[in-house]
């Protein structure tokens, strides 16, 4: 299931998304077996979609986490049968699991929803479930609006603020994006964008053809398939400019790196859809569904994550349940070249190298970081690593031993992985595991600057308050931790995602509150990345997650 969410008043800004993605299912009829009111089907069916379709699939045959199919039925190599399902668990189990978690990274769940919310999902997962209509470029075209014309798009930033040093805030709960001063600390809009944006990207510096004014314009994704585009040189009042709905239930969003065209991939329906940087007028999709690593055929193959390539007309698009990498040559739309590059299961987030030419993306459910090589197109290798990595936006940095090495914090294990990433100049040490650090709890992000001595890591994902609370900084010369630090001792906060500031004096945290908030709950935690200590926070803000500085994200900055 997904990271832990408090439900007060939960799911707000997705009931229109959702009666839109299963408005047209209704409870099936069983002669015999688990039943619900029409009411109870249609909360747990919201239910499931807002806290478990994300790992476990729309149509929940499983990926991160497991099938959750009735019935299911699998055959090995051998011709050996194994059977299972939520049937032969049974509703008793099925409330504890739900309950109290897994061993496995299933978060507990008995603090998030109700006693009967708990009953009436444990019955859901037992029916069949309803499979969610497809979507058109038709559809698509339906959903753009246009709120600022592009004959009215600025020639010069409007508010004389250095924006190359502003902060991009996802602020999850409330379905918006707050827009920060990295100089004055100052919030200048909370911009709407679709539910839970899960990331946001900006047009790029690019070797073969590039954008104009990289980092201007910022991509949005919602959970809920809708993409909004920013342009920070408006005043904060106009900022959003555009937008239109991509897919019901997605997660990333890319741009060319000729500015021309954005990318959006969908968890639902499985497909990819390019549109018109400029107008958002969606222009091509693709679905995504195919045969996977192992020879089988998926319908609900997933797109987790979409790269630009630095170097190349490209992007990256990991096809989660398929264990492929497509790299889609966006030069001809017309004649869309994808080279398919076969890898492990089940791909998630990753990075590229300094040089941009390999990209290193874990596969969690594999427990491998898979490394691609752009330029050529194929895979360069694959490393064995612990329980479920989970880079987010990654980390290099150079190592006085193994030299130019990338690292990973794991969703499974409190262990911090480094491995070397220069092939052409310390081939020896190249995709090879260089050291491990552990750390006190599993985590999901790790973050450096090349000007910072340091290495961050979080711990979100451990149980206890007082290790979700902390996050752990690394030594780049030593490679051991030289401090943790609790950034706060409140009840159902964590310390969450790191960003340095432009010249990377300054590590910026999110203090996430874990209750789901129509009120400003949580902060920002700046540290100086020299001294390690607190210098400021940033408050007035709804459950910051992820935070982009836009020099960094613009420059290609791990």
């Amino acid at each position: 299931m997904s990271h832990p969410r408090k439900r007060k008043g939960s799911g707000h800004a997705l009931a229109a998304g959702l009666a839109l993605l299963l408005g047209s299912v209704t409870a099936p009829a069983f002669a015999e077996g688990p039943t619900l009111s029409e009411e109870a089907f249609e909360r747990s069916k919201q239910l499931y979609f807002e806290q478990c379709a994300g790992c476990h699939g729309v149509l929940r045959k499983g990926a991160t986490g497991k099938n959750l199919e009735p019935h299911w039925k699998k055959t090995a190599a051998d011709g050996t049968v194994t059977e299972g399902g939520t049937l032969k668990l049974g509703q008793e189990r099925l409330e504890k699991i739900i309950a109290w978690g897994t061993e496995g990274g299933m978060n507990n769940f008995s603090d998030i929803l109700t006693e009967q919310e708990i009953k009436d999902l444990s019955t859901y997962i037992m029916m069949e479930p309803p499979k969610p209509p497809e979507m058109s470029l038709a559809q698509m075209e339906a959903t753009r609006k246009i709120y600022v014309e592009e004959k009215d798009y600025p020639t010069e930033p409007l508010h004389g603020r250095n924006w190359e040093n502003f902060f991009v805030v996802i602020e999850r709960d409330v379905g918006k994006v707050a827009i920060i001063d990295g100089d004055t600390k100052e919030v200048l809009a909370h911009i709407p964008t679709g539910y839970a944006v899960h990331v946001i990207k900006a047009s790029e510096h690019h070797k073969l053809d590039e954008p104009e004014n990289p980092g201007r314009f910022w991509y949005t994704m919602g959970r809920d398939g809708k993409m909004t585009k920013i342009d920070l040189w408006q005043t904060p009042d106009k900022m959003l400019v555009s937008e239109v709905k991509i897919a019901y239930d997605a997660r990333d969003v890319a741009i060319s790196g000729d500015g021309k065209y954005v990318i959006g991939g969908g968890y639902w329906p499985p497909h990819f859809a390019i549109v018109d940087a400029q107008t958002m007028e969606p222009l091509k999709v693709v679905s995504t569904r195919g045969m996977n690593v192992d020879g089988e055929y998926v319908e609900e193959s997933r797109v987790a994550a979409i790269y630009t390539t630095p170097n190349e007309p490209t992007w990256l698009v990991a096809v989660k349940e398929l264990g492929q990498m497509w790299q889609v040559d966006y030069s001809d739309l017309d004649n869309l070249r994808i080279d398919k590059i076969d890898s492990a299961k089940f791909l998630h987030d990753g990075f590229f190298d300094p040089t941009g030419r390999y990209f290193q993306i874990a596969a969690n459910a594999s427990n491998k970081m898979v490394v691609v090589d752009t330029k050529d197109r194929k895979l360069e290798a694959m490393i064995d690593v612990a329980a479920l990595p989970h880079p987010g936006p990654g980390a290099n940095w150079n190592d006085p031993n193994c030299g130019p090495v990338a690292g990973t914090t794991h969703l499974g294990v409190g262990t911090v992985t480094v491995w070397g990433n220069d092939p052409e100049n310390r081939a020896d040490d190249a995709w090879k595991v260089c050291y491990e650090v552990e750390t006190d709890g599993a985590g999901l992000f790790i973050r450096t600057h090349p000007n910072s001595k340091y290495v961050w890591a979080d711990q979100t994902k451990h149980p206890e308050p007082e290790i979700q609370q902390s996050v752990q900084v690394i030594s780049k010369e030593t490679g051991e931790i030289v401090k943790t630090i609790q950034i706060t001792e409140e009840e159902g906060n964590a310390a969450v995602h790191f960003e340095f500031n432009k010249d990377g004096t300054e590590v910026w945290v999110s203090k996430w509150n874990l209750a789901d908030s129509l009120e400003p709950n949580g902060e920002i935690v700046i540290f100086d990345a020299e001294t390690l200590e607190e210098k400021a926070r940033i408050k007035g803000l709804y459950a910051p997650t992820g935070k982009f500085n836009v020099y960094n994200r613009s420059n290609h900055v791990t």
